[in-house]
């Protein structure tokens, strides 16, 4: 924590920091879903989120993912000050500041037209340079947030919290087959994706809301089985 911060103040700025954790996916879901039911010729069965990059109104969606992944990168810092020592203690607020800003980076390296959509603007032939990083950085985005659902599945198995662990690890599971079957399945890749943000972003945003409400300290009777030293990434 930073020095010079009386303890009132340094509760202050950690409660502050988790909260942007609980409040980065609901608000990226829902401006989503707002944009996909008011953008002429979107529909969200076919076209996938990033598109809404495109079109007049496309700053709305590159704000979106700006916003959430700095609302994210700021949740790693509040991570760092509560999470005592034990499995995933350094790297876990690591994984999720790379998943902000992944994000980040999607905002600011914008895909191509796609699938008919903005309506009237034709598919480029080939990719263009700030669309090939658009979907490198989606491979971070996913790649990041499905190896912090691990580690934090080892932490709470290791300080006997079996129902956070198994969550975080069938989350992990989860978001990362959905992941990598969407590009398979060219009628699906947009439902698939959908699905992988849901799971993969409302795990974030609950696990914030649980470090909001606890210091992350093993209940009454409970012991780590794991010595409370720093232990790196598996």
């Amino acid at each position: 924590m930073g020095t010079g911060e009386t303890p009132g103040r340094q509760r202050k700025v950690t409660r502050a920091l988790l909260a942007c954790g609980v409040t980065a996916g609901p608000l990226f879901v829902v401006m989503v879903l707002i944009q996909d039911y008011t953008r002429t010729g979107f529909d969200p069965r076919i076209h996938p989120l990033s598109l809404l990059i495109q079109g007049a109104w496309g700053w709305i969606q590159i704000i979106n993912f700006i916003a959430a992944g700095l609302l994210n990168v700021a949740y790693a810092a509040g991570q760092r000050r509560v999470l005592h020592p034990g499995p995933g203690r350094a790297c876990g607020p690591w994984l999720i500041g790379v998943y902000g800003a992944g994000l980040v980076a999607a905002g600011v390296f914008v895909t191509d037209p796609a699938s008919g959509y903005p309506p009237g603007i034709p598919e480029p032939p080939g990719s263009s340079w700030h669309s090939t990083l658009h979907g490198l950085f989606a491979f971070v985005v996913f790649g990041s947030l499905t190896a912090a659902c691990f580690v934090f599945a080892r932490r709470f198995a290791a300080h006997s919290q079996p129902g956070w662990a198994v969550y975080s690890a069938t989350t992990g599971v989860a978001v990362l087959a959905l992941f990598l079957a969407a590009p398979l399945n060219e009628d699906l890749f947009s439902r698939l994706l959908r699905i992988a943000v849901l799971l993969g972003w409302a795990w974030a945003s609950a696990l914030a809301a649980r470090l909001l409400t606890s210091t992350d300290t093993p209940q009454p009777g409970t012991s780590p089985r794991s010595s409370p030293r720093h232990i790196p990434c598996p």
